[in-house]
């Protein structure tokens, strides 16, 4: 039988959320305290098992005392922090984010992309017909992925996904720079002559649809794709099966 070690037992701390007590244990962020209080700051850039990023900047709450506005999914708890969620301050930030967002990027596969810009009353069509949009076709290079950079908010959560994070084939990286900066492979070619390993993982972290499967993009392009039926396995599964999927495909692909 196999033991597994516990680890060393983290200390709680204490500290106030929208004035209510709030105990998290050790190394805990603002955002997993307040998930676990059951209040829903919305984040995408955000990923269960990557360090964060703070690019997207939706998850900002005020914490008294720090002059700015801080990112919920990167602030340690702190003992005795006071965390205001609610604010006037942050919501006019995330609300100015997302109109931002929604004005530049297609949100349309987004998930609660649109409950949040209703939520927050944002009015992405206020920046006018002349917003700034890659208007790019989705690059179909493959059988397995599609890229449509018109959903893709450089959330770099691919890019962690695909190197020292946890793929470790480096396949992914940022091209360019300012507004010309992209998600691209080596030399921006074809996935297939990349180094790209077909293991799914970064279809797993994206968080609005830019990398899809090839099978939904076709079915969506249908008008067949239907998200409620779709479920969540372990990833230990998932996993599993990529593998077994992706080192047939390379296989095939690569002959």
């Amino acid at each position: 039988m196999t033991v597994t070690p516990l680890g060393n037992p983290r200390r709680l701390l204490e500290f106030t959320i929208d004035g209510e007590p709030a105990r998290v244990p050790e190394g805990s962020t603002v955002l997993d305290a307040c998930r676990a209080g059951g209040k829903d700051i919305p984040t995408l850039c955000q990923g269960d098992t990557l360090r964060p990023k703070n690019a997207c900047r939706v998850c900002v709450v005020e914490v008294a005392g720090s002059r700015t506005l801080v990112p919920a999914c990167s602030r340690r708890a702190e003992p005795g922090m006071e965390v205001r969620t609610d604010t006037e301050r942050a919501r006019h930030s995330r609300r100015i984010v997302l109109e931002l967002l929604a004005s530049s990027v297609d949100l349309s596969t987004t998930p609660k992309a649109a409950e949040w810009i209703k939520e927050y009353g944002a009015k992405p069509d206020r920046f006018g017909p002349d917003a700034a949009r890659l208007n790019e076709e989705p690059k179909v290079d493959n059988e397995l992925y599609v890229r449509d950079y018109d959903k893709c908010i450089l959330c770099y959560q691919c890019v962690d996904a695909c190197g020292n994070q946890w793929q470790n084939t480096f396949a992914i990286s940022v091209a360019g720079r300012g507004f010309d900066a992209r998600i691209a492979v080596e030399h921006d070619a074809a996935l297939t002559d990349s180094a790209c390993v077909y293991c799914g993982n970064c279809i797993e972290v994206c968080p609005t649809g830019a990398l899809s499967f090839r099978s939904e993009f076709a079915m969506r392009a249908a008008g067949t794709w239907d998200a409620s039926k779709q479920s969540r396995r372990p990833r230990s599964a998932r996993t599993a099966e990529w593998a077994a999927t992706s080192r047939s495909t390379c296989r095939t692909m690569r002959s």
